[in-house]
């Protein structure tokens, strides 16, 4: 724990996992195709106010807790794959909801339907992201190889937060937004299939299972560092409350792939502290510059900062989660990543929209603070983490 340095087994890459790591990608990507085009459409064609665009857009982070007290036992009561399954075809019918109601029909959408439709879609989501990452993903690798499946596939959902959105922008613009709902929903089927194709063997379910415990939900152990992730991840779903563009997205992605490159060959034998702060103080700088400067070179160098920063920042988050839980809490560790992750994004936005109403100045200083929080309690976290991990 003295380095960065992950280990590559090229025999981890069989075709099961590209399927579980791609089909990662896809059900992401198909929330987040949603990210800057479902405000738009709720503020200028559903005739939403902001407070009820951003509390639309906020309670998805809440309806991710709903079901992950209920995980554990519903993968040892019923097939675990069958379980993330019947998740992902709910999802697909609440893209469904928003297609019919809202565009089909020529309705306008009702808030309270509104507000249940985004609830009820944060806890599928959940449900599926808590099973694909905290087993299915896990079961397609072998005992030694696990650590390093978890980090690499998760690069795969996190890919989603750039090409999700990108996808949507692109489509709305030449479509509209209807393309985009029939998008979401196409991307979770494919998803889904991808999921159905890999074969998991039954398992006998333990007959000592709690229907209600935080195993694969939540790691009380690990709460600062949940607190610390979250703070980082309001910051984002803050920034991605402004009217962002294509150029954004896109170059949010060359940032990941600098990320990748730069784990691999700047931080493989750093001190482990140098990528989180690394990549806040890059993530500051970003911000910075879209405050103070208005130069085309900012519209390039900004998103790739907060890319490269992401990048870093939550592949170490995954890894020293996976190393503050016991061998038999992985999954645990992994469920409480995802929700600190999505939860922080989410309620990220509700605010942007609700207290800062699309105002960038506000909304960008308030997010430096909170990356500069995040620095700030990051130096206790570390030593805290230190100090307690398990591996």
């Amino acid at each position: 724990m003295n380095s960065q340095n992950t280990p590559v087994h090229i025999r981890l890459w069989h075709h099961d996992f590209w399927r579980m790591a791609i089909a990662n990608l896809l059900l992401t990507m198909a929330v987040y195709i949603l990210v800057p085009t479902l405000p738009q459409w709720l503020l200028l064609t559903q005739e939403f106010t902001l407070q009820e665009t951003g509390l639309a857009m906020g309670v998805f982070g809440v309806g991710l807790f709903t079901f992950g007290a209920f995980v554990s036992f519903l993968i040892q009561r019923y097939r675990r794959n069958m379980v993330c399954i019947l998740a992902v075809l709910a999802m697909v019918a609440l893209f469904g909801v928003i297609y019919y109601v809202g565009i089909e029909s020529g309705l306008y959408a009702d808030l309270s339907l509104m507000l249940l439709q985004r609830f009820a879609l944060g806890a599928c989501f959940g449900l599926a992201q808590m099973v694909l990452t905290s087993t299915l993903i896990i079961d397609t690798s072998e005992s030694y190889q696990r650590t390093e499946a978890n980090h690499a596939a998760a690069w795969f959902g996190r890919f989603a937060l750039s090409l999700g959105p990108l996808a949507g922008l692109l489509l709305q613009r030449v479509a509209g937004f209807e393309s985009v709902v029939i998008a979401a929903g196409g991307l979770a089927t494919a998803a889904l299939v991808l999921i159905f194709l890999v074969d998991f063997p039954f398992r006998a379910p333990l007959d000592d299972t709690l229907t209600v415990s935080l195993d694969r939900f939540f790691l009380p152990h690990g709460i600062p560092l949940f607190l610390n992730l979250q703070l980082i991840m309001l910051a984002v779903g803050l920034l991605f409350s402004l009217a962002l563009t294509e150029q954004f997205y896109a170059m949010m992605m060359v940032g990941f792939l600098l990320a990748i490159l730069a784990q691999r060959f700047v931080f493989r034998d750093a001190e482990v502290k140098s990528e989180v702060v690394t990549g806040l103080i890059l993530m500051g700088a970003a911000l910075l510059m879209m405050l103070t400067r208005t130069q085309q070179i900012v519209g390039f160098a900004a998103p790739a900062f907060v890319g490269f920063g992401l990048g870093i920042i939550g592949s170490r988050f995954l890894l020293f989660f996976i190393k503050l839980s016991r061998h038999c809490k992985r999954g645990t560790s992994q469920s409480t990543f995802m929700l600190g992750w999505e939860s922080g994004i989410a309620w990220g936005l509700g605010l942007g929209y609700a207290l800062f109403e699309g105002d960038s100045t506000p909304i960008l200083l308030t997010a430096l603070g909170l990356v500069l929080a995040s620095l700030l309690l990051y130096n206790f976290v570390h030593n805290w983490f230190v100090s307690n991990k398990n591996r």
